[in-house]
């Protein structure tokens, strides 16, 4: 990334941060029909966008007749008086979704970029526009068109909760060593709350001195839809001494499971309670859904935890667009930062 990127990530910051529900009977529920078949995940879903970025959400559509063939979510707010248009905290990906069509591969391509420049014409004014593309949405050519940045990011996925021991043969060494001994001094609950989790979950930003990057209110929101709905399930390590290790909270729909967030006691990190829980996610993830999403970072440390559970790499684009005027002010802010120095 250019300095002149960092700039801008300063002055409009990304609001998006994905660090990381006891079992039911969800499977037989039903999801709405609207949102089963027009959202690539249950972030695109009204309900989830109304929770994170009340107000501020909206979606633009096209359709054929009656029929939805196209949506991108999107999450407006100003900065330093000027309109944006960025992804909310604890939301990966918004979209594009578009219907899956039946025609050859160039008339599909040719649909595809028609479909974007609709949705992209129909946002709101602003000067800055970031859209997380979901991994599905790889046809992001209409996007460079539009002068878009396409900025390439990772998750790790675990693609098959079919056969658990088969996952489980996936780990390195290290981590099965590490699971083993944390079930040896650790209990997992799920009993101790939101407040606890969200105690817990606060220590690992105090430990790298950054502040919340979501308020408690938000997760209060949308820990009460995701209840509501049986998708999400909070886990604690706990020794005997009655102390959380970590805390790990998943979230998931038919189609995939997602390690929203987590968090730990800086003194106790080498229990394996980390590696423990997430082995517990997955479990509780192949009852309800089909894949295992690590929302994957591209900080090495943490990309290289993940990467010991087997999962497989999977590429994702963040599409940037930045008003040539706006960028014309950073170029000249930079400069006389420069002289200053």
């Amino acid at each position: 990334m250019s300095r002149k990127q960092r700039d801008l990530e300063r002055e409009v910051p990304d609001l998006h941060l994905a660090e990381m529900a006891s079992a039911s009977d969800d499977a037989d529920r039903p999801e709405g029909k609207e949102e089963a078949m027009t959202t690539h995940s249950l972030f695109e879903e009204d309900w989830w966008l109304e929770s994170v970025a009340p107000g501020r959400w909206g979606a633009a559509e096209v359709r054929r007749g009656e029929e939805l063939v196209a949506r991108l979510p999107y999450v407006t707010k100003t900065r330093s008086w000027l309109p944006i248009i960025t992804s909310p905290p604890l939301t990966p990906t918004l979209g594009p979704w578009i219907k899956e069509s039946q025609s050859k591969y160039a008339n599909r391509l040719g649909e595809e970029k028609d479909l974007i420049e609709a949705l992209l014409a129909q946002l709101p004014p602003h000067v800055y526009c970031s859209i997380p593309c979901h991994p599905r949405m790889t046809n992001l050519m209409p996007f460079h068109w539009a002068g878009f940045e396409l900025q390439l990011r990772y998750t790790y996925r675990l693609n098959d909760l079919t056969d658990l021991d088969r996952v489980q043969s996936g780990f390195l060494s290290n981590v099965r060593g590490y699971i083993r001994k944390a079930e040896k001094t650790l209990a997992v609950r799920d009993d101790l709350g939101l407040e606890t989790f969200l105690d817990v979950n606060e220590l690992t930003f105090r430990r790298q001195g950054r502040s919340f990057p979501y308020s408690r209110e938000l997760v209060r929101r949308l820990d009460q839809a995701l209840a509501e709905r049986g998708q999400r399930r909070m886990l604690f390590a706990v020794d005997s001494q009655e102390r959380i290790h970590w805390v790990t909270y998943l979230v998931w729909d038919r189609r995939a499971a997602y390690y929203l967030m987590s968090g730990g006691d800086t003194e106790l990190r080498t229990s394996g309670a980390n590696s423990l829980l997430l082995w517990r996610a997955i479990q509780h993830a192949a009852t309800v859904s089909q894949v295992f999403d690590f929302e994957g970072s591209m900080i090495e440390p943490v990309e290289r935890f993940v990467r010991a559970f087997g999962a497989q790499q999977t590429p994702y684009y963040r599409a940037v667009w930045t008003h040539p005027l706006l960028n014309g002010l950073l170029a000249a802010r930079q400069v006389l930062h420069r002289r200053a120095a």
